[in-house]
């Protein structure tokens, strides 16, 4: 059945109608997909600083966990949590009767060894008088020894003299024999010859016996010389004896001396002083404990020196290479809000410790744990404070610190969120628009960082190297270059976004202002 004209001609006009709208949706759904991004407009950076951020808490370079040094009650303590305290000054009493006591007997102690030494020192001077003594008697010894040598000499002349008077008188009697028997000499001349022959004998007799006591004398004189020799020597003995004993009783005295001085010492740590000018921190003592010393030493109080003030912080693994002592830091404390405070590295910790270390060790142990992360201590000093900051810290407060491990001048930075890993396979040059949007790479697979940039409309993947990292932003160091649109997010997109997709920057007044904020960052 052939069609009139008119049915044919409202054919038409409804298919057309149709091809229109299915035109329209397909315009107005191939609209809809194209995502919209927010876009950030590269600019020469005048400064880019990296920073590595790290918790840590208020310590004073000096502290001091005050204990008691000798056992005792307490009966008083003069100050309060808070208080500021001067070197010296009173902080705690303690019971001082038993250690009063102790003094006294000691004391005692050191009077009789002083007598001790007085009676030494007698003694020493009694055996030096028994010396005195003895060596005048040796010299009147020697004196008649000399005197008895003397006379064997003058005893010997006597005899010599006495056998020359002998040999004469004999030669005399035998001329005289001779010529009485020629007839030339009387008989009594003969006579007057022989008597003093004899006389002559008598004489030579009478000097050797008076030699012979000399002699004797001379012997008796050496044995008394050589006894008060032996007296000399003894007395001599009797004065290192007694000198002897003198240092005796002063090694009595001193020991007993050092010991009075340990006892007044712990006699006066029965009113414990502030040991420097600071801060009380805190009192765990309390009046009526009994305090003890030694190894269990009881806990007084601990006072801080809060004139200079560090800020200990622990800095993970992985940025500790990046921090070095010199470096500026900005502090935060939690007690004073976002006020900044300046600070310098002065100390890096070259020991690692465990996230779940509580202290109760040190030093390097055997045990290995590659499960738990570490950390390093790393020291701040605070400069530059008002005594208005320095009078609000306290010892072991909140604090957070970033390190300013670098500085480049005049960079291309980017958001740290538009950097986003891809496979080497669909690296930068790729203009398929189907190409799968970026995946994990897998295990083995080489990756390339990259960012997308607009480009008529469409998003392309760049492949970039960077440098440093900021708070915010990383630096380029290759593949973009200034005046370029760099697509920073949403982060949902950039995962999903392919090469050459269409997208749309947001138009919405808050995502232009956000992204003119984050460009001027």
């Amino acid at each position: 059945m052939a069609l009139s004209r008119k049915r044919k001609i409202i054919i038409g006009s409804a298919v057309a109608v149709v091809l229109l709208a299915i035109v329209a949706v397909s315009i107005f759904a191939s609209r809809r997909d194209e995502p919209e991004v927010t876009v950030v407009k590269l600019q020469t950076r005048p400064e880019l600083r990296s920073v590595v951020s790290a918790s840590g808490e208020v310590r004073p370079v000096r502290f001091i966990n005050l204990t008691s040094e000798v056992n005792g009650r307490i009966e008083e303590i003069y100050v309060s949590a808070g208080d500021k305290v001067q070197q010296g000054q009173p902080l705690v009493r303690l019971d001082p009767t038993q250690l009063q006591s102790s003094q006294d007997a000691q004391l005692a102690g050191v009077q009789s060894a002083l007598t001790n030494v007085q009676s030494a020192r007698a003694q020493v001077t009694a055996a030096e008088n028994q010396v005195a003594q003895a060596q005048q008697s040796q010299t009147v010894a020697e004196a008649a020894l000399s005197s008895a040598r003397q006379g064997v000499i003058t005893s010997q002349t006597n005899v010599d003299r006495a056998q020359v008077d002998v040999n004469t008188a004999q030669r005399e009697l035998n001329r005289i024999t001779q010529l009485v028997e020629a007839g030339a000499a009387s008989r009594s001349e003969f006579d007057n010859a022989q008597d003093q022959n004899a006389t002559a004998r008598v004489a030579l007799r009478t000097a050797q016996a008076q030699l012979e006591q000399q002699r004797i004398a001379v012997q008796e004189a050496t044995a008394r010389v050589n006894q008060q020799r032996v007296a000399v020597q003894d007395a001599r003995t009797g004065v290192q004896r007694a000198n002897i004993g003198v240092r005796t009783s002063e090694t009595q005295v001193a020991q007993q001396q050092a010991v009075l001085r340990g006892s007044s010492s712990q006699l006066s740590k029965a009113n414990q002083v502030s040991p420097l000018t600071g801060v009380v921190a805190d009192i765990p003592a309390r009046v009526g404990q009994f305090a003890l010393a030694n190894l269990s030493s009881t806990s007084l109080m601990t006072i801080a020196d809060m004139s200079a003030i560090n800020v200990e912080v622990n800095v993970d693994e992985t940025e500790i290479k990046d921090v070095e002592v010199g470096q500026n830091a900005k502090i935060k404390v939690d007690a004073l809000g976002e006020r900044e405070l300046e600070g310098v590295v002065i100390q890096k910790n070259p020991l690692a410790v465990g996230k779940s270390d509580t202290g109760a060790t040190s030093g390097i142990t055997d045990r290995v744990n590659v499960q738990e992360a570490k950390e390093f201590k790393v020291v701040i000093e605070i400069r530059n404070m008002s005594d208005e900051i320095r009078d609000s810290l306290r010892p072991r407060m909140n604090a957070t610190a970033e390190i300013t491990t670098k500085i480049k001048n005049n960079v291309i930075a980017v958001p740290l969120e538009a950097v986003v890993p891809k496979p080497s396979a669909t690296g930068s040059g790729s203009s398929n628009t189907n190409a799968p949007a970026p995946t994990p790479t897998p295990v083995g697979e080489k990756e390339v960082r990259g960012v997308f940039i607009l480009e008529n409309g469409k998003a392309k993947f760049v492949e970039v190297e960077t440098g440093i990292t900021g708070e915010t932003d990383i630096e380029i160091t290759n593949g973009l270059q200034a005046d370029m649109t760099v697509i920073r997010g949403p982060t949902r997109i950039l995962r999903t976004l392919k090469e050459g997709a269409p997208v749309k920057p947001q138009t919405r007044a808050s995502s232009a202002a956000n992204s003119n904020a984050n460009s001027n960052s």
